[in-house]
């Protein structure tokens, strides 16, 4: 058994932790074979072709009228759903959870988010379900916030929990000898989203297609065209890419010919990032039946301070399941009434975007 005091005991079987998973990692920690090294991708890597990135087609464009149709229909049936990325570890806000931030006029971020969907629901007379995924660090004071600000009655679910470690493999503890715990990525979807028995109320109510989401990104709302576009392109998923602007990050490259999202810490210096035009913006939409698996995602070694000193996480990223399953990249707008990339990291982020959010916010739901 890991020597644990008895809180932070009861936190790890409340939200998850695998120990034998967590163990196995470790040895491989110890060995050497999860290390910064590790996370580079080998193989031949080159940019996108040509036809690699799908254009969201803009009113009067070919295609936009029969996605936005089959988008409404899918819709109007009740096919779709939304699970909204609410986990992580709170740190960027002064340790406030970003979920229940005031984003604009007097709304909090989950706030404005859900109510998009709600607006949706009403003008379509139609059920959009909604799921929060959360994590031990943001799991009370979202269920607190969702009760306070009667947001309805979204499902809600965690994502699993773990132990940081010294680069040596030891536990990584802080300055009272505590274990520090941490959120291991949104990696974890596939398997919370199941094992919380979410999937299964998903699919109970009929849906067949489900949209992905940060909650600090209020461009990526349930769009009738979006999902339109997703069923043209007959895949089991859609990532949004979106034009970059000096944004480093994800991108979709080919990996010995293989079209697939790799992440920013995974490109080798070899590889030039600026030959990919288009970044991963973390939305998509995937049919169900692609979340109800098990995917050999790459378990990342992240260095991270914490307390002043080099702590290592071991995290993984539900995009990376492009390796696995055959995958649409459509490039979406960034700003304006149909601007879909608009995400707040920071304070600062969040006053300079104080105009084009309630530009969201406001825009019309179909």
């Amino acid at each position: 058994m890991i020597d644990v005091d008895r809180d932070t005991a009861a936190v790890l079987e409340r939200f998850g932790f695998d120990e034998p998973l967590f163990e196995s990692l470790r040895a491989r920690v110890v060995a050497g074979e999860l290390s910064p090294e590790s996370n580079l991708v080998r193989g031949s890597i080159e940019p996108p072709r040509e036809n690699d990135v799908t254009p969201l087609p803009s009113p009067g464009d070919a295609g936009y009228e029969d996605a936005r149709s089959a988008g409404l229909e899918a819709l109007g049936r009740g096919e779709v759903a939304q699970i909204v990325l609410a986990g992580g570890m709170a740190t960027r806000f002064g340790g406030v959870v970003k979920a229940v931030l005031t984003a604009v006029d007097g709304k909090s971020f989950l706030e404005a988010k859900l109510e998009q969907t709600s607006a949706l629901e009403r003008a379509l007379d139609a059920s959009v379900p909604a799921a929060l995924m959360t994590s031990f660090a943001t799991d009370a004071t979202i269920r607190g916030h969702v009760e306070e600000r009667s947001l309805g009655d979204p499902l809600v679910f965690h994502q699993f929990v773990s132990l940081r470690l010294e680069a040596s493999g030891d536990l990584f503890r802080d300055a009272d000898g505590h274990a520090s715990l941490y959120a291991p990525g949104h990696g974890d979807l596939f398997q919370a989203v199941r094992r919380s028995g979410t999937l299964a109320a998903m699919r109970e109510r009929g849906v067949r297609i489900v949209t992905i989401s940060n909650v600090d990104n209020l461009g990526a709302r349930v769009d009738p065209v979006v999902v339109g576009a997703h069923l043209a392109g007959g895949l089991p998923l859609t990532c949004e890419v979106a034009r970059k602007e000096g944004d480093m990050g994800g991108a979709p490259v080919r990996v010995d010919g293989r079209l697939q999202l790799v992440e920013g810490p995974r490109f080798p210096p070899s590889f030039d990032q600026e030959l990919a035009p288009v970044f991963n913006t973390n939305t998509a939409l995937v049919d169900i039946d692609a979340l109800d698996e098990d995917y050999d995602l790459t378990w990342l070694y992240v260095q991270k301070a914490v307390d002043g000193r080099d702590a290592v996480q071991l995290e993984r990223l539900y995009h990376e399941v492009s390796a696995f399953v055959p995958t649409q990249y459509l490039e979406v707008p960034r700003r304006g009434p149909r601007g879909r990339f608009l995400p707040i990291k920071t304070p600062a982020d969040l006053e300079r975007a104080e105009a084009e959010l309630r530009e969201l916010v406001s825009a019309s739901p179909i």
